[in-house]
């Protein structure tokens, strides 16, 4: 299109320009750019035609028309540079299905370079310059410039055909990314508690997108598996079980474990020193302490995983040890290249634009935290070759990756704009008493304590449904650990992450509402109209090749664009990071189906034998349709839904 943008420009000067000579010149441009636009449009409908021939990929019909109006915004006003884009779903169908407000802001644009326009002018001219394609039906005007956009049905029923022919596949990959995600991160010989759950249910979700989306993900536990408390843990290993190198010790309490020898710490000089020494000697791998730590690692990754089982969790542990000789090199870099400076004996980094330091090097000569991450993100970016780094921690520790970011780039390890690292923070868990959620001794829940109660709630809950009458007792178990698990984890991911949520079990059971009960219950019922009419599904493959899937009625239009939105909803997450733009979609397509499904009948049954004596197949193949989203929905989510429920 640059050659129609010249074009463009020499004649908008020419119909302005009082020269007599000029007619004819701008006679003969007008001609030369109605071929280039005919050659254009003809090239555009072919690569139209391949992309929908050919692409495996779901099309994102929003940046499809965003490309379609950027073109045509470009063609008409050559002038402006960074024209405004602005193109959303209509919010009111009778309207439209999409609409394109750029025209207000353009007027704006261009009044400020001294021209007026008219945003309905602006409007006319965008509409005139659309490119030939193959989805638009017509387009209209409205109030003071917004473009309603009605979208072909024909072109929206190929496409949910092709859903069902090639299954639910991501949008088109420009670029495989190498992408890290660094969340969980428990502290050894301390009990996981709901912080540790959130960055778990979180990050995992994170790792789903982008591995679905087509990425290379490294799935990162960043334990705390190193420092000073190991002293004290070592020192009373070697009190409790001073035979630890030969029997293997049965701490099974190891977080009683950790309260007996932190007691010991704090009230015993003499035991305090030798903590120290054992820290010591630990960090010189003399091979006894390096046994007792390792004992102690273990059992804390043991209790780590009975949670990651439950939750279905796939994550590579890198504790802190895992970058302590590297923290050495990164000390040296920062010294070597004039960055570290001496403040009361220790070593510390001021990036720019940040109040506070980091402390590389503690007076001691020990490393610490911002050592440790400093390191990590060194590794991150030039052994892993990441291209996207996102850490998943509480908002508490924002202010700290800040420096940690700054601190990186300043050091020349990374570019912003080249390289996206991020730090995904969130908000804390509350009881249902708007305070911090603890038990009612006030002591953190441990998460198995908190898994178990989830189990037991989910089986009352199904039991009270009679599920338990109509399920084999496989099943049953199945939907109990569906219904718990999804639950707890759909509940975090269905609020905002920024916010505090309150944790409720009541709230996550209800069967009412955005829940993952109502949700994993839905899929359950579409699932089983298949069932009811006999159809299995081999035979809605077939027909998905042969059956056009009529859009006549509203709520089957209406669900049609719903299904078709995934797309765009998955590349708001990709930038926002913000995984409730998910469940929000999950649920309005769950009740979206509703809609269509009391609306327009799918199996009709004989009134006095109950026998199916007619199937709508290309509704069949909506049901389907809705199924296969939801299932995908669900998979990034980390919920696990059964057939039967």
């Amino acid at each position: 299109p640059f050659g129609l943008q010249l074009g463009c420009r020499e004649i908008e000067s020419l119909k302005n320009s009082q020269n007599p000579g000029s007619s004819a010149r701008l006679e003969e441009l007008m001609e030369e750019n109605s071929r280039l636009k005919y050659r254009f449009n003809i090239l555009n409908r072919a690569l139209q035609e391949e992309r929908t021939r050919c692409g495996h990929s779901m099309l994102n019909i929003s940046q499809r028309l965003q490309e379609i109006f950027g073109l045509a915004i470009r063609t008409s006003y050559p002038e402006l540079e960074n024209p405004p884009l602005a193109l959303a779903p209509n919010q009111q169908p009778k309207f439209g299905d999409y609409q394109c407000n750029s025209a207000m802001a353009m007027a704006q644009m261009l009044k400020a370079k001294g021209m007026k326009a008219n945003p309905r002018e602006i409007a006319e001219r965008i509409i005139r310059n659309l490119p030939d394609n193959e989805l638009i039906q017509k387009t209209e005007i409205a109030g003071p410039g917004f473009i309603n956009i009605h979208l072909k049905r024909a072109f929206v029923s190929k496409l949910l055909s092709k859903l069902l022919i090639k299954g639910v596949t991501p949008p088109p990959l420009t670029s495989r990314k190498r992408v890290v995600v660094d969340f969980s991160s428990p502290n050894i010989a301390k009990e996981m508690h709901v912080g540790h759950l959130r960055s778990t249910i979180i990050g995992d979700s994170m790792s789903r997108l982008f591995e679905f989306l087509g990425h290379d993900v490294l799935r990162l536990n960043h334990v705390g598996d190193w420092g000073t408390q190991f002293g004290m843990l070592i020192a009373h290993l070697q009190d409790k079980f001073p035979d630890y190198l030969t029997v293997s010790p049965p701490i099974s309490d190891l977080q009683g474990f950790y309260k007996e020898s932190k007691k010991r710490f704090d009230e015993d000089d003499g035991f305090k020193k030798r903590a120290y020494q054992c820290v010591v000697k630990l960090q010189s791998k003399e091979p006894d302490f390096i046994k007792a730590w390792n004992l102690i690692c273990d059992v804390s990754r043991q209790e780590f995983q009975k949670i990651y089982d439950c939750l279905d969790i796939k994550l590579i542990e890198r504790g802190e040890s895992y970058y302590q000789d590297l923290m050495t090199q990164v000390v040296k870099e920062a010294e070597d290249r004039g960055f570290a400076q001496l403040d009361e004996g220790r070593k510390i980094i001021f990036a720019p634009g940040q109040s506070l330091p980091l402390t590389i090097v503690k007076s001691d000569g020990g490393y610490t935290y911002d050592t440790s991450d400093l390191a990590a993100i060194h590794q991150r970016l030039f052994e892993e070759k990441a291209d996207i780094i996102i850490y998943v921690t509480d908002s508490g520790q924002s202010s700290h990756f800040q420096v940690v970011f700054a601190a990186a780039q300043m050091l020349g390890w990374y570019d912003p704009k080249v390289t996206r690292v991020e730090h995904a923070g969130f908000g804390v868990v509350l009881g249902e008493d708007k305070k911090k959620f603890k038990t009612r001794s006030g002591d953190t829940v441990r998460l198995m304590d908190l898994l178990g109660e989830g189990l037991k709630r989910s089986m009352d809950k199904l039991k009270e449904k009679e599920r338990d009458k109509v399920l084999s007792p496989d099943e049953l178990v199945k939907a109990q650990r569906a219904v718990a698990f999804g639950c707890i984890k759909y509940a975090d991911l269905s609020h905002n992450r920024i916010n505090d949520y309150v944790f409720s079990f009541d709230k996550m059971l209800d069967d009412r509402g955005n829940t993952a009960a109502y949700l994993l219950y839905a899929f359950t019922r579409i699932r089983s109209i298949a069932r009811l009419a006999n159809i299995n599904e081999a035979t809605l493959r077939k027909e998905a090749e042969s059956t056009e899937i009529l859009l006549d009625h509203e709520k089957e239009w209406k669900l049609g664009k719903c299904i078709l939105r995934f797309p765009e909803v998955l590349q708001k997450i990709q930038d926002d990071l913000l995984l409730h733009s998910l469940c929000d979609y999950v649920y309005e397509l769950a009740t979206t189906f509703t809609e269509f499904y009391d609306s327009c009948y799918c199996v009709e049954k004989d009134r006095q034998t109950g026998e199916v004596v007619k199937v709508n197949m290309w509704r069949m193949l909506l049901c389907d349709a809705t199924a296969a989203i939801m299932a995908q929905c669900f998979h990034i989510l980390g919920l696990n839904p059964v057939e039967r429920m």
